[in-house]
């Protein structure tokens, strides 16, 4: 009984021996695991403070068809350029943010040292929009600020909308926020902008939304001007735009426009066709060799003019020192109920006179409007081509490189906003080439398309679409059944 007992408890000695050893080891094990573990979690947290250094540009990919979410190389161009620190306020209430917005932003702040994007939300800063502006700033609207000067973005200035008139309601087609922040940084960075006035008093006609709209873009300055109230035209003039007068200027008004021209002046002249006598407005264009026609200009040519209507004018588009970019991209300008635009036999031989817009040899001028029964030719008309845009410029100071330069059109229309969208922008493009011309504008304006948020199809042809079916339907299905076939069929062998 004695040895039993003995043998036991030598046993449970070599037991509890092996037990100290086996969590000697596991205890070395474990620490192990913990100490890899330790540092594994301090490589992932390294790891990840350096990618969070890493600007979005190379850690978020833009799949986006337009690229929603990156700045042009317009963009990147300009901002190498700059050399004055802006700062663009995202006024926003946390949790409201858009998430295009803050993207967009982030491009900005991370591509130049010289841009600081901060997030100013108005239930913690109430008051700090009033320091730019009265009026109430939305959410997610931007100030754009470079040291006095500052530049308020709407939010809905940052989309564009689409008005279905059919059914009453609008839809977002449009992002703008590219176009718009660039134009706003060139804005605060420029101190002189160039101001144009726009004659009133006389029945013009009134600026189109959109063309307002992308003077402002590209940094004009846009006032009005009564010539009966003023003793001269303004000296810090940039362009003086006489908008197609309804009633005749007085003979004060038009010395004092010819006066500023004479003076190196620069002029954007709109003539219209009008059954009123016109003599003093006719004047200033008479003393630069033009003459307006006094018809409506209709084309014989099918290929210049639109819709069946051969007053709707698709003119040529001649070379000139502002339209090259405009031939070079094929574009089209739409002229409608214009009339022609004559050079004088006889003019001072200091002017220069270039045809602008031309229309086709085939074109014939109705001079008889009111009593007009047909737009087709009949015995009487005039008939040939015509001029629909000119350019005049006069070197009036050699010494100190002084211009004077003017361009007229025979029709407003290339103001209008729906005129402007048969040629998807053509008239406006062209008008703000001769203001740019005539200004020499040395503020930076940066042409950036706006990116488009509409859904896009894809269209499959019908072929194609039978032959993937095929191959999704059949083929695919008949290769696995085969494999799956093949297995089970050495499977069985074995």
């Amino acid at each position: 009984m004695k040895t039993k007992m003995k043998n036991v408890h030598i046993d449970v000695k070599k037991f509890l021996k092996e037990l100290i050893k086996i969590n000697r080891r596991k205890l070395k094990n474990g620490s192990n695991s913990m100490l890899i573990t330790v540092l594994l979690v301090a490589v992932v947290v390294v790891i990840n403070l350096i990618v969070a250094e890493i600007p979005e540009e190379y850690t978020l990919i833009d799949v986006s068809t337009q690229k929603l979410y990156t700045i042009s190389d317009e963009t990147r161009e300009f901002l190498d350029g700059l050399d004055q620190d802006v700062t663009i306020y995202h006024i926003v209430q946390s949790g409201s943010e858009d998430s295009v917005v803050v993207r967009m932003l982030n491009r900005y702040d991370e591509y130049s040292d010289h841009v600081t994007v901060e997030t100013k939300d108005p239930v913690l800063y109430p008051n700090f929009t009033s320091q730019y502006t009265d009026e109430e700033v939305a959410d997610n609207s931007l100030i754009v600020v470079s040291g006095e000067r500052s530049k308020v973005i709407s939010y809905g200035d940052l989309y564009e909308m689409e008005y279905d008139y059919y059914t009453g309601s609008s839809s977002t087609t449009d992002f703008d926020g590219e176009g718009q922040i660039d134009s706003a940084i060139s804005y605060v960075t420029t101190e002189d902008l160039p101001i144009i006035y726009t004659l009133e008093g006389h029945g013009e006609v009134e600026m189109g939304t959109q063309m307002t709209d992308n003077l402002e873009r590209a940094n004009y300055q846009v006032e009005s001007l009564n010539l009966l109230s003023e003793e001269s035209v303004p000296e810090d003039t940039g362009c003086l735009l006489i908008a197609s007068p309804q009633t005749d200027l007085t003979e004060d008004e038009a010395d004092k426009v010819i006066e500023y021209l004479q003076g190196g002046g620069k002029a954007l002249i709109f003539a219209d066709y009008t059954t009123e006598d016109l003599p003093n407005f006719e004047r200033i264009l008479e003393n630069y060799g033009i003459t307006p026609g006094g018809g409506i200009v209709m084309e014989n040519d099918t290929s210049h003019y639109i819709s069946q209507l051969p007053y709707y004018l698709l003119p040529n588009i001649e070379s000139t020192d502002f339209t090259s970019d405009l031939i070079s991209d094929s574009r089209y300008v739409l002229m409608a109920a214009a009339q022609s635009l004559d050079i004088m036999d006889s003019y001072r031989d200091t002017l220069e006179i270039t045809p602008v817009l031309t229309t086709s040899e085939d074109a014939y001028e109705k001079t008889d409007v009111e009593n007009m029964t047909t737009f087709q030719q009949e015995d009487g008309d005039q008939a040939g081509q015509f001029n629909l845009g000119l350019m005049v410029t006069e070197t009036v100071d050699e010494a100190n490189d002084l211009q004077t330069q003017l361009v007229c059109f025979g029709s407003y229309t290339l103001m209008d906003d729906q005129t402007n969208s048969q040629v998807t922008g053509g008239n406006q493009d062209l008008v703000l080439a001769a203001i740019g011309w005539m200004c020499e504008n040395d503020t930076p304006v940066i042409s950036v398309a706006t990116k488009s948020l509409m859904m896009e199809y894809l269209t499959v042809p019908e072929y194609d679409a039978g032959y993937w079916s095929l191959i999704t339907i059949g083929v695919i299905p008949a290769v696995f059944l085969l494999i799956g076939a093949v297995i089970w069929f050495r499977r069985r062998k074995q």
